[in-house]
């Protein structure tokens, strides 16, 4: 059966939240992300209002969900890889968020929480989250 990669992702996050290791992981919140931040940058992508060098942005942040090939490989990690995903979608969305209306991002959250304080969150714990080194690589990719 084919499944799109939003479809998967979702399916593989909840399957890993109810193994021991997704239950108890300190990080399974922000891995519950992925799948809505790769939502709403494929929205904003699309979006005619988002300048283009934001979207260059928003596209190399799609890039780096979708590859096979990144800094914590969900290959190798399973869906605990996803956390680099999530802390690179987070820095493009904050800098939407800072260099246009913050409403162009509202409008497409599809998620519960606040996007805004969602992504502000995820900024502010992503080097622990990583590790400096890794945190500082993500952040030089979409500079």
């Amino acid at each position: 059966m084919n499944q799109d990669f939003y479809q998967k992702m979702r399916a593989d996050i909840r399957t890993w939240l109810q193994t021991k290791t997704g239950g108890s992981s300190q990080w399974s919140e922000y891995v519950l992300l992925a799948p809505d931040l790769f939502h709403l940058l494929a929205k904003l992508a699309m979006d005619k209002d988002v300048p283009a060098n934001e979207k260059a942005k928003i596209a190399g942040a799609l890039a780096y969900f979708i590859s096979p090939i990144d800094l914590i490989p969900e290959a190798l990690f399973g869906p605990l890889g996803y956390l680099d995903d999530v802390a690179l979608a987070a820095y493009v969305i904050n800098s939407v968020m800072k260099n246009c209306e913050a409403e162009l991002v509202t409008r497409h959250w599809a998620g519960e929480k606040d996007i805004l304080e969602l992504v502000q969150q995820i900024v502010d714990v992503a080097a622990d989250m990583l590790g400096n080194k890794i945190w500082d690589k993500l952040k030089n990719l979409v500079k």
